[in-house]
């Protein structure tokens, strides 16, 4: 049976800069962005991300706390540090130090994963093979460290290329050693802190666009996106979280971790993009609310309607990949994806605050229906 674990002071101090990253690339949507902006702030955002997943089940796996495991995370922290530094100006005169920081994170993963090829991860199982941490850690990080003497736009195809590698590693037959198991309550504690960092930007956001904008107007729509932001906080962590810590122990053998893998690594990448998203957007609409604006920047809508509308769709993928009837799923991810869409498309006849309001109301209503749904199965259970 597993035994419980929880996010040590090491990861905590880890996150601190993902912290800092999530604040860089919302304000990198703030305003008015183009549709150049969304792609390069998905692309941009990739890269971390991965870093951080594949740090964290690391972390998941190898439970020792020794000094050399301590220094190889603080190592990695100071890589992604320069990413964070670097990201905003990652497509001009910084990508050198993006580069840099990226294949820093991969030579500490190699670290990481060495030992496991001459000991077992866990008792009984066999040792990692030594092509697999080769391949998948240093082989990047030597590709991201030379690509920084080819010039763009050339690099920037260099790193796709070797993250579609590193992600097709993961899909290649399994080899004897690799894990079979994961620390379930762990891996799904450490995803959910780091959404709440996404939400924590967001809140961050809100409060600092009030604050350059202290008005009623800018007020009434800081606090509407709060609610919007709380009622998004308790639909993920009382039904989806939950839902997933759930499915994930009931897994079994082979298919334990492609499913964690699916849900943590892959589609929890757009769930945190969709929140950071939004969080760009709802700075803009207290400011722009706060300034008298008549309608809120096209840019600005997209980044707030599109990340929640992202948002929903990411979780209706989860809930379709746990095995959820899809009629089911529609009955909460149609509305949920269609009403932010249809904001979209009438925004040009709405303020700020009512683009605010509408989505507002469409995140309640999930919230609403979420536990009504819960209600009805639990008397259903006990009748």
């Amino acid at each position: 049976m597993e035994h419980s674990r929880h996010a040590g002071w090491l990861e905590l101090f880890f996150d601190l800069v993902f912290v800092a990253l999530a604040g860089q690339l919302a304000h990198s949507l703030h305003g008015d962005p183009g549709p150049a902006d969304f792609a390069v702030f998905l692309a941009l955002y990739l890269p971390p991300w991965w870093a951080w997943i594949n740090l964290t089940v690391a972390a998941n796996l190898f439970e020792d706390d020794t000094a050399r495991r301590r220094l190889l995370m603080l190592t990695a922290m100071l890589s992604l540090a320069v990413m964070t530094v670097a990201v905003t100006e990652a497509t001009g005169e910084r990508s050198t130090a993006y580069a840099l920081g990226y294949a820093g994170s991969r030579i500490v993963l190699l670290g990481l994963w060495w030992p496991s090829t001459t000991r077992p991860i866990h008792p009984g199982d066999a040792l990692v093979p030594r092509w697999r941490p080769l391949v998948y850690c240093l082989v990047p990080a030597v590709g991201w460290a030379a690509s920084v003497l080819v010039p763009a736009p050339w690099r920037f195809v260099i790193w796709g290329v070797l993250l579609a590698a590193e992600v097709g590693v993961l899909f290649v037959e399994r080899s004897a050693g690799l894990p079979r198991r994961l620390h379930v309550g762990h891996l799904v504690e450490r995803v959910g802190l780091f959404v709440i960092i996404v939400f924590g930007e967001s809140v961050v956001g809100l409060i600092g666009s009030l604050d350059t904008e202290w008005t009623a107007a800018g007020g009434w729509v800081a606090l509407v996106g709060f609610v919007m932001l709380a009622a998004l906080w308790w639909s993920y962590f009382d039904f989806g979280s939950a839902a997933a810590e759930t499915v994930l122990r009931a897994a079994a053998g082979d298919r334990a971790v492609p499913l964690a893998r699916d849900v943590t690594a892959f589609l929890h990448f757009f769930v945190t993009a969709g929140v950071v998203a939004m969080a760009g957007g709802l700075a803009t609409a207290v400011e722009e609310a706060g300034q008298g604006h008549g309608h809120l920047a096209r840019g600005a809508v997209v980044a707030l309607a599109g990340g929640l509308a992202l948002y929903h769709t990411a979780h209706a993928c989860i809930a379709l990949r746990f095995g959820r009837r899809p009629l089911l799923v529609a009955t909460w991810a149609v509305p949920g994806v269609g009403v932010p869409l249809l904001v979209i498309g009438v925004a040009g006849h709405l303020a700020p605050w009512q683009v605010v309001a509408v989505l507002t109301a469409e995140v309640v209503a999930h919230l609403l229906y979420a536990r009504w749904v819960t209600t009805r199965r639990l008397r259903t259970r006990t009748a």
